[in-house]
């Protein structure tokens, strides 16, 4: 027994060194010191926890100390950001110590909020600064900008030097004027075997239809006044952006014709045996059944240009398809077994539609797509 003793307590020191360099040497060193202190609140006369908590806050805040001056020497706009999301850790760290009366007797925390305040002001002023350079600039690109730097100074001090009031100037700084062309038919669509009463792609009816479900002039919801061609011309306005749609494709077949039978039995009752116990017997019948059907499809692409500067702004593509089918029947053999479903199948008639039906049906699942593409566009 007396052995083991110098033994055991070589291991406990070993295991007491161990401890300590597992705070100092952990990944998320910011956590390392939040756990420090609740150890000490459990445990105040906490041996590891105690020794190990003035170097880890003095590493710690040199760390921190360190990220923000090299952030205050860059020239980028969010460097505040950055020094204060720096600054905010080192408080928090200065507030747990202070709140934790163990570990308040074993550092001296400092406090940032001097520090914060003054970068606060800094970045407010930074970026009100650069929103009025970009305002001054007098284009809706850089109105924009302008609108993002004052909306940043006035999250950080509320309405700094009118802040506010510049944003709204921004904002209408910033509308563009987007004209919507008419739909280019490049599609090789031709089926004499249908209707010639048709919606017309090459119409206005589509860019008239998102001009409405836009906003049109008013410039509510999104930053940008929407324009068919002949509403753009009569007020003599210049697009920043124009929207051409061309219809890529319309593909709507004849319909296919599938035939098939199905063969149908059914017990029903004949009338009474001399018992008086009724009789059954089995009748049947076969349904000749045909089924017409097609999918109809059509495709369409957007693109967005700026024409001042002719660059494209966005460019996609959309399909949608259309299906149809339609079962009619005859049959043989004893009607008496057909179901009312069955006579439902044999009562009907095709009733195709019309191309005017199946472009129509296109162009309500297309529509919505371009609609979205064009909103997500503008909406900055």
């Amino acid at each position: 027994m007396k052995k083991l003793l110098p033994a055991i307590t070589v291991l406990l020191i070993l295991s007491s060194c161990k401890s300590s360099k597992d705070y100092l040497s952990r990944r998320n060193e910011d956590r390392t010191l939040y756990d420090i202190v609740k150890q000490l609140n459990k445990r105040a006369d906490d041996e590891l926890a105690t020794k190990a908590l003035p170097e880890v806050y003095a590493q710690l805040q040199q760390t921190h100390l360190s990220k923000i001056d090299n952030y205050k020497q860059s020239q980028d706009l969010n460097r505040w950001d950055k020094v204060a999301g720096e600054y905010y850790v080192l408080q928090d760290f200065y507030n747990a110590l202070i709140n934790s009366s163990a570990a308040a007797k074993l550092v001296t925390p400092v406090n940032y909020q001097k520090e914060i305040t003054t970068t606060q002001n800094a970045s407010a002023e930074t970026y009100f600064q650069s929103g009025v350079e970009y305002l001054n600039k007098n284009n809706w690109k850089d109105a924009r900008k302008a609108y993002t730097y004052f909306k940043k100074a006035d999250s950080w001090i509320n309405d700094l030097k009118g802040s506010e009031a510049k944003m709204d100037t921004a904002k209408m700084n910033s509308i563009i004027n987007v004209l919507i062309s008419p739909v280019k038919d490049n599609s090789l669509y031709f089926n004499s075997s249908w209707s010639n009463n048709s919606f017309d792609f090459k119409s206005d009816n589509l860019p008239e239809n998102l001009v409405r479900d836009l906003g049109g002039k008013t410039a509510g919801r999104y930053s940008a006044r929407f324009y068919n061609s002949w509403q753009a011309e009569r007020d003599s306005v210049s697009p920043d952006w124009i929207v051409d749609l061309t219809l890529r494709e319309i593909d709507i077949p004849r319909p296919t014709i599938y035939n098939y039978t199905r063969n149908i039995s059914k017990k029903i009752e004949t009338g009474k045996d001399s018992t008086g116990k009724i009789t059954y017997t089995t009748v049947n019948a076969t349904l000749h059944i045909q089924r017409q059907s097609f999918t109809a499809k059509a495709a369409m692409d957007i693109s967005i240009t700026e024409p001042a500067t002719r660059t494209s702004v966005l460019f996609d593509g959309f399909r949608d398809d259309y299906n149809w089918q339609q079962e009619v029947a005859s049959y043989s053999g004893d009607n008496r077994a057909l179901s009312s479903n069955d006579w439902n199948l044999i009562n009907s008639r095709y009733n195709l539609p019309t191309k005017d039906d199946v472009l129509s049906e296109l162009y309500k699942g297309i529509y919505p797509q371009v609609r979205n593409k064009i909103s997500n566009a503008v909406d900055w």
